[in-house]
């Protein structure tokens, strides 16, 4: 019984995560930088479009870094 206990605990804080991750991607489209910063790699051509949010996923992590050592720090 103990087991199940702490399945639901995972799913109950996994669902959370998703939810604000989910909020955060409709904040996160009007935000005026977001996803169009210098080292964002863009390319269009007539029938393919290539994007890869490189210097947002660099800022983003080092943010939720600097976050998370300030949350978790013992």
């Amino acid at each position: 019984m103990g087991e199940f206990s702490s399945f639901g605990k995972i799913l109950m804080v996994l669902g959370i995560v998703i939810f604000l991750m989910g909020g955060l991607m409709l904040v996160a489209g009007k935000l005026p930088y977001i996803g169009r910063l210098p080292g964002d790699i863009f390319i269009k051509r007539e029938n393919f479009t290539f994007y890869f949010p490189l210097a947002t996923g660099i800022l983003l992590s080092i943010i939720l870094t600097i976050v998370l050592n300030l949350i978790f720090r013992r």
